[in-house]
């Protein structure tokens, strides 16, 4: 009965608001996005639960833990069963963050917030866009609610810290691919070392116009170029991203693998990605 009433709750929420629907684009192009994917030990405290390909992250601490983005709508019950088959409890997620407001990252952050009481954290940058459901996403020309809008509990800003239980996540400011487009840099430890972790959101392009056309975003150029050389100067031991592709999470790690930090431990695959970023960027203006 209780599974049943989730379900129910998360189908209501999910579709209409105040009267308004929630037109969650198609993925058919992304079966990706929605296959499922085995929770694993990350490294130290840092555990995945995300899907085949939409990255979500847990951090466990003795006083609850943080979730780092949901994925699409449909993704909060198995986000659930993610954390409950790692041996931990869903009600335990003390607080939520995302690295960029959009649908494949926002889908289920009203739904988790309302059914754990999780306070939300998110860059100042896209507020405004969570709360209208990426109404405002300026590479959007429909401007429809794609998921349930959600209101921050906190505003962060470059540089802020996130702490809960022994755990500080400092938020960088990575504006481009949406205004408030974000990366966490922290620290973790298993009994062998201590481990710095960038989650980096890769500023990957997402429109076919012209930058000096997007009046919804005149600043955008100056946002890529400050958030590329930026990512290009961090220091870290292991990096992770908003999308599993991007760090080759199905080549580094298979379902049933041992715990294995080093696989994660790749500075040329993240130099790489920033150096194809950095161009495709120079060629977009």
């Amino acid at each position: 009965m209780k599974k049943f009433l989730f379900l129910i709750s998360l189908l209501f929420v999910n579709y209409f608001v105040s009267g308004q629907k929630v037109v969650e684009p198609s993925t058919t192009m992304h079966p990706e996005w929605s296959k499922p994917y085995q929770p694993f030990r990350i490294v130290g405290n840092l555990y995945y639960v995300g899907t085949y390909d939409l990255a979500c992250y847990l951090i466990v601490t003795p006083k609850g833990n943080i979730l780092i983005n949901t994925g699409l709508a449909s993704s909060a019950s198995y986000i659930k069963k993610n954390i409950e088959t790692l041996g931990f409890k869903f009600a335990d997620t003390k607080i939520l963050l995302n690295m960029q407001a959009h649908f494949d990252h926002m889908g289920a952050m009203a739904a988790i917030k309302r059914l754990t009481g999780a306070k939300l954290m998110m860059d100042e940058g896209d507020a405004a866009m969570a709360a209208g459901g990426g109404r405002s996403d300026y590479s959007s020309r429909q401007k429809v609610m794609t998921y349930v809008p959600v209101k921050p509990d906190r505003l962060l800003h470059n540089g802020d810290t996130v702490k809960l239980g022994g755990m500080q996540l400092i938020m960088l400011h990575h504006p481009g691919h949406t205004k408030g487009s974000n990366s966490y840099l922290f620290t973790v430890a298993d009994k062998k070392r201590k481990y710095r972790v960038l989650i980096a959101n890769m500023p990957t392009i997402i429109t076919d116009e012209k930058f000096s056309d997007l009046s919804d975003y005149p600043t955008i150029a100056k946002d890529y170029a400050y958030t590329i050389n930026s990512m290009q100067n961090l220091n870290f031991d292991i990096w992770l991203a908003a999308h599993a592709s991007q760090f080759d999470l199905a080549g580094k790690h298979k379902p049933g693998n041992s715990y294995n930090p080093a696989a994660f431990m790749d500075k040329k695959g993240y130099d790489d990605n920033m150096n194809n970023l950095r161009k495709a960027f120079t060629e977009h203006k």
